[in-house]
Parts: C-alpha cells; structure tokens; sequence
C-alpha cells in the first residue's frame, strides 16, 4: 500500500522555486526517487512507497534554504543534495547553501552548485596559483573571474589581467576578420560574461582603457 505526504509551502514564491521552470524540479525529484509529485497550489503531494516518500520529503527540506525565500532552484542543486544525502555531507552542503560567493551589479546572489565548486573557490582564495580541469559548462572560467572581480572590486588587488589560450575550433587565429581586439574576443567572451555580472560595461570599457 502506497504512502502519501503533503508538504505545505509557505508562499507562491516558494512553490514556483520547488517546482522549477515547466516543474522540471518535480520530474526530476520524481526521478531521482522514483515517487510521485504533484503540486497543487502551495500544497507538495508525494506517493509512492514508505522509502520514496521520506526520500523526497529529505530532498525537498534539504533545499528549504532555497526554496523559503523563492530563490531559483536547479538541477544541479538537486543533484547536490542527492549527493549530500548519500555521503552523509548535509553540514557540508548547508555550508553551501550559506555561502555567498558575490552579489552580482543586479542584486543577485551567486553561489557554488556542487562540492567541488566549492573547493575550486576555497583553492582560489586561498592559494597564489590554482589549476583546474574539467568538461566545458562546469563553471570554471565563470567562478574564477566572479572570485578575481569580487577582489579587485575589494581593492586587494590593483589590477587584473584576463588571458586565454588561443585554442584554435576549425580555423586560425590570424584569419579571424578585424584587428588584434576583435580577434582576441571571443576566447574572451567568457571572462567578459562575468565581468558583467559584477561591473556596468560602461565602467569595463573606461576599466580596461586605464589598464
């Protein structure tokens, strides 16, 4: 015999966090535990066996912290918390969830989505030179330009120097159209992306004019 919970949340706001763009959060929490999920209103209906059900319900207030203030969740979040569960890393991963890396120029606030974000940021802090490897959209060119910004904007450190290596997709550098700056661009494109989070682009550009 199935086992039902309902979750009451405490506004539209945090529904619409649990739930995710076109409830991609319920499909995916379904998932990952197998259960039931079906939001009604404020109301968080779960079915399924005795197990599934306390799965979701340890999931869905693992991300309280998120979702009690309407703050966007997504997949990785829920990823992370999976993870957190099966570890045993849930002080851990609320140290997470209140760790703020920046505010960006719009109010919002950044954080690290899984445990290994937030030891690349913690090396980066804390060490001169940091290496780090891995597949591409996994935050590694973002994160350290938002940590370099947050500094400079900090006044501990005076300047920063944005480089890239010239990895070559399908064609040569030198016959990319326009002069050196327009070449360089869109191997840049990324560290400018996070710039902008943190900075006018007006203020970049007269920034950047300064050296």
């Amino acid at each position: 015999m199935g086992t039902n919970l309902t979750i009451e949340l405490p506004s539209p706001d945090s529904a619409i966090a649990i739930a995710g763009e076109r409830e991609s959060n319920l499909k995916q929490l379904a998932q990952q535990t197998g259960a039931t999920i079906v939001l009604r209103g404020q109301s968080l209906m779960i079915t399924g066996t005795e197990k599934q059900v306390e799965l979701v319900e340890r999931l869905v207030r693992s991300l309280e912290p998120y979702w009690s203030q309407g703050k966007q969740i997504d997949s990785a979040d829920i990823l992370t918390a999976r993870h957190a569960l099966n570890s045993d890393r849930q002080e851990e991963l609320r140290e997470i969830q209140k760790d703020v890396i920046v505010r960006t120029r719009r109010g919002e606030e950044i954080r690290a989505k899984t445990f290994r974000q937030r030891n690349y940021i913690e090396a980066i802090r804390t060490h001169d030179l940091t290496f780090c490897i891995g597949p591409a959209g996994t935050g590694k060119t973002f994160l350290a330009a938002l940590v370099a910004v947050q500094a400079l904007l900090a006044n501990q450190y005076e300047r920063l120097i944005l480089t890239r290596p010239a990895v070559e997709a399908g064609e040569k550098l030198g016959f990319l159209p326009g002069d050196l700056q327009q070449k360089v661009n869109p191997y840049l494109r990324p560290l400018y992306d996070a710039l902008h989070e943190m900075v006018d682009p007006e203020k970049i550009a007269n920034l950047m004019e300064r050296g």
